[in-house]
């Protein structure tokens, strides 16, 4: 590129108006990181990124994500340039109800973000992700002569993304996996939101990244250096066995009064300030969100180049399918997000003769039987292989192949312990279109990951938590491991499924709807223990996501349950019969999101009117009374010890289980017309 020419400069100051008009039409954004970060978009692209507008699902596409997602004003101004589907009317319903350009960049919601980002940090790990489902991809089916998968990752990101914990995570991952096909820009502007960062964050940021194992670089000067911002983009991706990083120092708020200060991060500009910064610019001061025709049309050639790339692209993938049919036919069945004809009927089904076994047992023999058959699956654990059991038979490990522990075609993920960068990249691995992505910790553990698993929730992702250690019964760890809030909390997540089977039939089910359910995550909870086999389970029932396990004709009350107290609710009915004359119907509620998505006709078969109901889970009772009368839960910390005996402290026992039934016949006794929970005045919106 040179030095800056007149058109170049022209576009870099377009974008920078463009976030200042938008934030003051909206009264509300960050303009500072924007108008700071210009140049270095327009000469990545101007210069570097590969993408078609007219496709922005275009498997070759460079990515891009915006780690820093306050600036988002910056990528929604590079969509509307380069001719996405972002009108300018768009970027002047920038933060209002219903617009494809809200406050932060939502995947679902604007075509060309790649990812959802907000949260500082996820980005640049998702962005990790994105590296991982690239280079796995390429090593799967790229074949001499069809280099069809060889985009660059490219991510922006700021002070508070490199401050964040899960980015320190993912990107000593990335160093690890030699991801060179990853490259990121930091804002180096020293300014968040309290103010210069001299007062918080002084470490050498580029001293831990070259530990991480990046290529590191920095640009002296970038808010007028062009040349030396496409030089460094130029070594970053000469450089094949190592990420980049390339500090850019930059100037926030650029042009403003108030450049370099804090002052512009979060604030619009006043009215007076955004004049003076048209008229230095050469704008017309009295004309808001104007784009000169060179710039469009500079913005376009780039635009029509992408397409032509694409259209090369598509040819290659041609000719690859007549050499290549299987392959081919796969990787276009799998960025639909279809699954292969006929998997579900490799899931493994279960009697009441069949032996007792953890439930993270039953998901391990899933996932041996599956993992043939779904080979978009692509996972591992965060350092709990054995005890999680994510790990199939002959699986080869996801590694750099030159570290000879593995390749990029490898399945296996060793993600170390890093819960919430796990996370993140998942999230990022699944946006690539082509991987189905799982990840393994203990349930309580997945507390950690909580900000990335809520984004895949948000971001519509389908990513599986395989979770084990589900509750008190993993007993001599005690109250640091067990979880008690968890459940309630990511039951409470929108778009969220939180499964816990009781057994091998419900471990079945929840994987079968975890995998066809295309837009939404799912977290598996898992036993240490062993568990029976139940009569009346069957796959089918288990993915309405609650059903009667067990009915009983003129029942005094019903026993609802999940996952290992339901063999406990059984024992109770002998109990409840023997010893207090009493007739108990049981309920197995393994997913109580799907079971809310069935008519209120089926609810009511499961939960019907006219007799009272108690529910039965040893952790938080908070949510439950949305579907039983009374709640047998565990509103404190657990207990270290041996399972049986933890149980036993706590009465979740049959006999435990059949006093507070007693109890729960007893109250609603004398109470005419007792009416289901599931008959509520109104329905909340699913």
């Amino acid at each position: 590129m040179g030095s800056a020419t007149n058109v170049d400069q022209l576009a870099i100051n377009t974008i920078r108006v463009l976030a200042a008009d938008a934030t003051a039409h909206a009264n509300s954004g960050h303009p500072g990181a924007p108008m700071g970060m210009a140049p270095i978009a327009h000469v990545l692209f101007n210069k570097f990124m590969r993408f078609n507008p007219k496709n922005p699902k275009w498997l070759n596409r460079d990515r891009f994500v915006l780690s820093n997602g306050h600036g988002c004003m910056l990528q929604y101004a590079l969509l509307h340039l380069y001719g996405y589907a972002v009108s300018m009317e768009d970027l002047k319903a920038f933060r209002t109800v219903d617009s494809i350009t809200p406050g932060h960049p939502e995947a679902h919601d604007t075509p060309g973000v790649e990812v959802t980002t907000g949260p500082l940090g996820q980005g640049i790990s998702n962005a990790v992700g994105i590296a991982m489902a690239e280079r796995h991809t390429a090593a799967t089916f790229n074949k001499p002569g069809f280099d069809l998968v060889e985009n660059y990752t490219y991510c922006f990101l700021g002070d508070g993304c490199l401050m964040e914990g899960v980015s320190s995570e993912a990107c000593s991952l990335a160093g690890h996996l030699q991801l060179g096909n990853l490259i990121a820009i930091w804002d180096d502007n020293h300014i968040t939101i309290d103010g210069d960062t001299n007062q918080a964050f002084t470490e050498d940021v580029m001293k831990r990244y070259e530990a991480y194992g990046w290529q590191v670089l920095t640009v002296e000067d970038g808010d007028h250096d062009l040349a030396r911002m496409e030089a460094a983009i130029k070594k970053a991706q000469e450089v094949k066995d190592k990420p980049t990083l390339i500090q850019l120092k930059t100037t926030i708020g650029f042009g403003s009064k108030q450049e370099g200060t804090h002052g512009v991060h979060g604030s619009p500009l006043k009215a007076d300030d955004i004049k003076q910064l048209k008229e230095k610019f050469g704008f017309n001061p009295e004309e808001s969100f104007a784009v000169p025709q060179q710039v469009y049309e500079l913005c376009n050639k780039v635009a029509v180049s992408g397409a032509a790339k694409e259209e090369e692209w598509n040819q290659l993938f041609a000719k690859y399918g007549e050499q290549y049919k299987a392959e081919h036919d796969d990787l276009v069945r799998r960025q639909k997000g279809d699954l292969p004809e006929g998997w579900e009927k490799h899931l493994p089904t279960y009697t009441p003769a069949d032996a007792a076994v953890a439930s993270r047992k039953l998901s391990e023999v899933v996932l041996n039987k599956i993992f043939d058959v779904v080979p978009e699956m692509v996972g591992g654990s965060a350092d709990l292989t054995g005890s999680n059991l994510t790990r199939w038979k002959g699986a080869i490990d996801f590694q750099p192949p030159a570290t000879g522990l593995g390749d990029y075609a490898g399945r296996y993920i060793r993600f170390g312990v890093r819960e919430h960068a796990m996370g993140a990249i998942l999230n990022g691995m699944a946006s690539y279109g082509t991987v189905l992505p799982y990840g393994g910790t203990f349930l309580n553990f997945v507390s950690y990951a909580a900000g990335a698993v809520r984004l895949s929730a948000l971001s519509q992702v389908r990513a599986i938590w395989v979770a084990t250690h589900d509750s008190i019964g993993l007993g001599e760890d005690g109250p640091t491991h067990q979880p008690i809030e968890t459940l309630a909390h990511f039951r409470a997540l929108p778009n969220c499924m939180v499964w816990r089977p009781a057994d091998g039939n419900e471990t079945s089910a929840a994987y079968y709807v975890a995998l066809i359910s295309k837009h939404t995550p799912s977290i598996i909870a898992l036993s240490r223990q062993n568990l029976p086999q139940l009569e009346g389970s069957v796959i089918d029932k288990a993915t309405k996501g609650g059903y009667v396990l067990h009915e009983q004709e003129g029942a005094d009350v019903t026993l609802v349950s999940t996952g290992s107290e339901v063999c406990i609710c059984v024992d109770a009915v002998k109990e409840l019969a023997e010893k207090h004359n009493l007739k108990a119907r049981v309920v197995s509620m393994p997913c109580c999101e799907v079971f809310d998505t069935q008519s209120k006709e089926y609810r009511l078969s499961v939960l019907p009117d006219g007799i009272p109901s108690m529910s039965v889970e040893p952790m938080s009772t908070l949510g439950w009374e949305r579907y039983t009368h009374e709640q047998f839960g565990l509103n404190r910390f657990g207990a270290s010890g041996p399972y049986k005996d933890v149980y036993e402290k706590f009465e979740f026992t049959p006999a435990g289980i059949a006093k507070r039934a007693k109890a729960t016949v007893d109250f609603w006794k004398d109470v005419p017309n007792i009416r289901s929970p599931i008959n509520r005045a109104f329905q909340q919106i699913i």
